[in-house]
């Protein structure tokens, strides 16, 4: 597997980067992970607008859907003619109406299925392409799912937003690489069912027996580097901070 950094930024777009996107590729396959906002900006640079095969929508925040707005542009309207063949988006319940009502559209007009074919997550196990998928429900105000991705024995998971959880380690557990949020510090804010800060993704990280961790998600006023050392404190494995472009082999 091939894990490209599309954007990584947490909340809003930072001058370094757009917010939370990841492009997964295995057997000529492309796997989104969320589009926040700005992120089909940066997906131009790794992919062509018509060459993704699947999306997940983690959660309906917008610093990880938002700019599938813009993407049913793209598709509804290819600039070679006519409308581009419908791709699997899978989301939350309620993402085809979240999606369509923030494009200004309503469901009987431009609704967002004469693209996207939506698939409504739950915890679980299916298959995406060539990957096997593993769901589970994260603890974050809005339905949340985690992911698991496994091909040809290799493992990647993926956070999505979550405060401590024991689903999250269920997710990691034996993992090659965890893509993992950490948007708060350590000792500072104290919201278990909102966030992470370096220290949990650490400590989550060390439990699952994770090959290695890659923060993501970090606001632009959280310090990245002093999460890392947090991270370090608990984990010993190899610690890097998620930035735009950056590509993992997995």
């Amino acid at each position: 597997m091939k894990l490209t950094v599309v954007g990584c930024s947490g909340s809003f777009p930072s001058v370094e980067s757009a917010c939370s996107s990841y492009l997964v590729e295995a057997d000529d396959f492309r796997l989104l992970l969320d589009m926040g906002n700005g992120a089909l900006g940066e997906l131009q640079r790794h992919t062509g607008l018509y060459d993704l095969d699947a999306i997940f929508l983690s959660h309906l925040h917008a610093d990880h859907c938002i700019d599938m707005t813009a993407y049913f542009v793209t598709r509804y309207y290819r600039h070679d003619g006519g409308m581009a063949p419908t791709i699997p988006v899978y989301g939350p319940e309620g993402t085809e109406e979240r999606l369509t009502a923030a494009h200004g559209s309503t469901p009987t007009s431009d609704s967002m299925s004469k693209v996207f074919d939506f698939h409504t997550l739950k915890s679980g196990t299916f298959e995406i392409g060539p990957f096997s998928v593993t769901t589970e429900r994260m603890r974050h105000p809005v339905e949340t799912y985690g992911i698991r991705l496994e091909h040809e024995g290799r493992t990647l998971a993926y956070s999505a937003d979550t405060g401590p959880c024991e689903a999250l380690h269920t997710l990691a557990q034996d993992v090659d690489l965890l893509l993992c949020e950490a948007s708060f510090l350590h000792g500072k804010e104290e919201l278990p069912d909102l966030h992470l800060n370096g220290r949990e993704a650490g400590e989550h990280a060390a439990r699952a027996e994770a090959g290695r961790l890659v923060l993501t998600h970090i606001p632009p006023w959280t310090d990245a580097q002093r999460n890392v050392h947090d991270a370090r404190e608990v984990y010993d494995g190899p610690v890097d901070v998620a930035a735009r472009g950056a590509v993992y082999e997995v």
